[in-house]
């Protein structure tokens, strides 16, 4: 009989465990929407044929703003040899990008960071990636404009960036979200 009840009470704290962990992902999830940008995997394939639209030289740094769990860093870093640096505000997709970076041996070449991306210095990025809602973008546009240095290639998934028309080099037509590339 205890043998029994031992059994039902780790599954009952087992499954306590599972609902508080799915309800603490989501409440970060929805402060991640709230703060500007859902988080939205892209898949493989689209981040090939991103990329490829972009020459890449080695050893540049490649900034993601709203990294989410850090798959389009770790795939420019392995494919592209660049450096990296993952912004996010949501704490469990920057330890997620963390572990997996790590597991993938590729912790040396790319940080994460928790912040704001409205907070982050923006002065040493030679590649900038966004896949962001049309507000927070607004505010990262005006960012750029005063700390980008010239040369730098942003790439917006997505959306366009207002006031960049004449940066605007190359559209990358595809469904469901085109992608923009500026050259500031």
């Amino acid at each position: 009989m205890n043998y029994l009840l031992i059994v039902y009470l780790l599954l009952v704290f087992s499954l306590l465990i599972f609902l508080i962990l799915i309800t603490i992902n989501t409440l970060f999830l929805i402060y991640s929407s709230i703060k500007g940008s859902p988080y939205v995997a892209t898949n493989k394939k689209k981040l090939a044929k991103i990329f490829s639209q972009v020459s890449f030289k080695k050893n540049k740094n490649f900034f993601e703003l709203g990294c989410g769990d850090g798959r389009i860093l770790r795939y420019v870093v392995k494919k592209y040899q660049l450096k990296g640096l993952g912004v996010d505000i949501n704490p469990l997709l920057i330890l997620w990008a963390r572990i997996l970076t790590k597991l993938d041996k590729f912790d040396k070449q790319i940080v994460f960071i928790r912040k704001n991306i409205l907070d982050i210095n923006l002065k040493n990025a030679n590649y900038i990636y966004i896949f962001l809602m049309p507000d927070l973008i607004r505010k990262v546009v005006n960012k750029m404009n005063k700390e980008l240095k010239k040369g730098v290639i942003v790439i917006s998934h997505g959306f366009k960036l207002d006031g960049w028309e004449k940066k605007l080099y190359k559209i990358l037509k595809d469904k469901p979200f085109n992608t923009y590339y500026y050259r500031f």
